[in-house]
């Protein structure tokens, strides 16, 4: 994988910076994506950007960065990424807007699946479903060690840490995915390791499609928000082995319950 998290204002907005060199809404990750590198450049190129769509991590309404800036980042010509962008349109997942505060804006949101779909997720994840909870384990527990054995990173990244955690626990039913998705990604990016970024990055993508499947209640997030919690606080004092087994114990129950929602009988 590829992408690197974005670290995130206070406010819970992403930013990035337009030609202009002022802040606006959109995503500071994009900028860090490094160089397209497969052969099939024009497909890398959406993979990458529906990826960042998918996660959230360029929520709705958000702004990709200037074409020009998103092209340099990415080692392609504008030409690829208008392309990639045009491909990404005609799917429904952004729009093109003109004028100064014009660009390409995210429209995707994920849908509410049907029945039919549900079923389709757990005939198609089933056999899958604990090599990736294991690779996410892995990494996830790994990214909350380091994080809490560095001092430096740590100093530098409470105050985003602690906004991602605010961000999630006092979150809307409609929103929690993403802003789950950003607080877990946001221990791996405050690392300064961008394999481990991607690493957790590519853990999340094998199993976003499940995890929107799932409704999420108000009693699941006020459960979520104390495991949360406890993992920010390990982290942030330093303890690496209770940081460390606060995030399994977390994914544990995030395990089951995907268990549970793939046990369910079809249709």
């Amino acid at each position: 994988m590829w992408v690197k998290v974005p670290i995130m204002s206070r406010s819970g907005r992403k930013l990035s910076v337009n030609p202009e060199g002022q802040q606006a809404p959109g995503t500071e990750g994009v900028p860090q994506l490094g160089p397209v590198r497969t052969g099939n450049i024009f497909e890398e190129t959406v993979e990458r950007l529906l990826t960042l769509i998918k996660l959230g991590l360029v929520a709705p309404g958000d702004r990709f960065p200037a074409e020009r800036e998103l092209a340099a980042r990415l080692g392609i010509s504008r030409l690829t990424l208008r392309e990639a962008i045009r491909e990404l349109q005609e799917a429904g997942y952004v729009e093109s807007r003109r004028g100064r505060f014009g660009g390409t804006f995210v429209t995707y949101r994920p849908p509410v699946p049907s029945e039919a779909e549900v079923a389709r997720l757990a005939r198609e994840n089933a056999a899958t479903l604990t090599d990736a909870l294991t690779f996410r384990m892995a990494v996830e527990t790994g990214a909350a060690e380091a994080l809490a054995h560095s001092r430096a990173q740590l100093a530098s990244g409470r105050e985003v840490l602690l906004a991602r955690l605010e961000a999630v626990n006092s979150a809307d039913p409609s929103d929690y995915r993403r802003l789950d998705t950003l607080f877990h990604l946001s221990i791996a990016e405050l690392t300064g390791s961008p394999l481990l970024a991607a690493a957790c990055v590519d853990a999340r993508m094998r199993l976003n499609d499940l995890l929107n499947a799932i409704p999420v209640l108000r009693r699941n997030i006020d459960n979520t928000a104390r495991q949360h919690t406890a993992i920010a606080t390990a982290i942030l004092a330093g303890d690496a082995e209770r940081a460390r087994r606060e995030v399994a114990e977390h994914l544990d129950g995030t395990g089951a319950l995907l268990r549970g929602f793939l046990a369910e009988p079809e249709g």
